[in-house]
């Protein structure tokens, strides 16, 4: 398996209402909740950009960017 090549995850906390649906659905602990049970990124280099916790979240707060794509936005 190839691990994509993850250059950040972009979580917008003013979009975000704290339901955990991200931090659920992360197969690999990349995300935990901070002190006001807004998800943060915690283990980027765990990512293996299955982009879950994007797909998943209800209020689209959140990005994975892969770095092909940060060089171009």
């Amino acid at each position: 398996m190839v691990k994509a090549k993850i250059s950040e995850i972009v979580i917008l906390g003013e979009r975000c209402k704290e339901c955990a649906i991200c931090l659920e659905f992360c197969p690999r602990q990349v995300l935990a909740a901070n002190d006001d049970n807004k998800p943060v990124v915690k283990n980027i280099e765990n990512c293996s950009g299955c982009r879950l916790c994007e797909y998943r979240c209800p209020d689209l707060a959140i990005t994975v960017k892969r770095k092909e794509e940060a060089t171009h936005g």
